[in-house]
């Protein structure tokens, strides 16, 4: 019987755009209660890994596994265990915040789904807010309501695409408590974030993914928050 299997496995990951390659061969393994936090600079490739891992984009190579399994031939029961927090958020602006959640909620045959949704928008700050039109948010608040959706479901694992953006002190207090609670031996999170002070803190581990590729990887009790950010300066520049 086989024990220990990856939550999520990445080997050889390639993706193109024509004749621009944004991954390059991109390995890496999340095992339950790690939390992987991948720095780098605008156009690396975070955002684009992130939504292959998320089952939007398909690479053109390499292989992808979910809990042991090729993405390709999970079921859709293995989207409803991933939760995903995009850099765009992706809402209906003609409909509330309570509607959008309910909608979303529907995919995923949650009990008591008003009852969750009351718990996640408290959560989030918005829960007097709840029932007005999106259209109308500020980006810090649907950024809220995007977190809110991801932890709707109670996922497996989190992926978080540069999560913090719009959010101010207090919502980013918010979203660290969050994490806190969701980072625990039987769950996983991938976060990707260009800054040092909001996605070190809250890893296991630390990797710096420069030109498609990642170039460094390792546990965050291996290395301080200071020597890791001389080692992102020497890679990134």
């Amino acid at each position: 019987m086989q024990t220990n299997i990856p939550v999520f496995q990445a080997q050889k990951l390639t993706k193109q755009y024509g004749r621009l390659t944004a991954l390059n061969g991109i390995d890496l393994v999340v095992n339950k209660g790690d939390f992987i936090t991948i720095f780098g600079a605008n156009g690396a490739g975070k955002t684009t890994f992130l939504k292959i891992a998320a089952m939007l984009m398909a690479p053109s190579d390499g292989t992808l596994l979910f809990n042991g399994k090729l993405i390709k031939e999970a079921d859709n029961n293995a989207r409803k265990l991933i939760g995903f927090i995009a850099h765009d958020t992706f809402q209906y602006h003609n409909l509330t915040a309570r509607e959008n959640l309910r909608f979303y909620g529907g995919m995923y045959d949650i009990r008591d789904l008003d009852k969750q949704i009351n718990i996640r928008l408290e959560a989030v700050g918005l829960l007097k807010r709840g029932d007005d039109l999106v259209g109308g948010f500020s980006r810090g608040m649907k950024q809220r309501l995007s977190i809110a959706r991801a932890f709707l479901h109670n996922p497996s694992i989190l992926l978080l695409d540069e999560p913090y953006t719009g959010l101010d002190k207090n919502a980013s207090e918010m979203l660290n408590s969050l994490l806190s609670s969701f980072n625990n031996s039987e769950r996983a999170g991938i976060m990707t974030t260009h800054n040092l002070d909001q996605g070190y803190d809250i890893a296991t581990h630390v990797a710096i993914l420069h030109r498609g590729k990642i170039m460094y990887f390792n546990k965050t009790k291996n290395i301080s928050k200071n020597d890791f950010s001389k080692t992102y300066s020497e890679i990134v520049g």
